[in-house]
């Protein structure tokens, strides 16, 4: 990953809790003081703008990029067809005065990511076969596994071992 923002991300197969997760470490991370970014890698076409908005119209009328921008926040809805989707590194770019990203989905890149066990919905042979693992957050504390083991519900301590995983430096620390 070429990049100079820290990126860590949560993979695990769907139903296993990695947005439940990554919203409350989301939480707790920017409780703390980081400025946090999330990235969110579908696999089905999705669709935030709302039919009948301006965005929406200028997108129907012909618009291939429309940036919405107020004083609390902008979005850019740009479509891709014909070209490919940007790939994880084209997409970080965008992230500017961030501390950290946080990646769900994109389970194959070189980034690193924490694997999500949860006893019964989880195979983890194919948590361990992915590259770039640095632990695994779980309900179930009898894996064997050389990964560091995180306590799945306890979003707080997950937080931390980010922090001290990327070496995020904490405001006055």
């Amino acid at each position: 990953m070429n990049t100079t923002i820290p990126i860590l991300g949560f993979a695990a197969p769907s139903g296993t809790g990695k947005t439940t997760l990554m919203e409350q470490v989301i939480t707790e991370l920017t409780r703390d003081g980081f400025k946090v970014g999330a990235i969110k890698h579908g696999h089905h076409p999705a669709d935030p703008d709302v039919p009948g908005k301006d965005t929406h119209r200028f997108r129907q009328a012909g618009a291939r990029t429309v940036l919405f921008a107020c004083p609390q926040r902008w979005f850019m809805i740009q479509e891709l067809d014909p070209e490919p989707e940007p790939d994880l590194n084209q997409q970080v770019q965008l992230f500017y005065g961030h501390d950290l990203i946080l990646v769900e989905g994109y389970k194959n890149d070189s980034h690193p990511k924490i694997g999500i066990y949860r006893r019964g919905v989880t195979q983890l042979d194919s948590l361990t076969a992915l590259t770039h693992m640095v632990a695994i957050a779980t309900d179930d504390w009898t894996l064997e596994t050389t990964y560091p083991l995180l306590p799945l519900y306890e979003p707080g301590l997950v937080a931390h071992f980010i922090v001290k995983h990327l070496g995020l430096l904490q405001e006055g620390a």
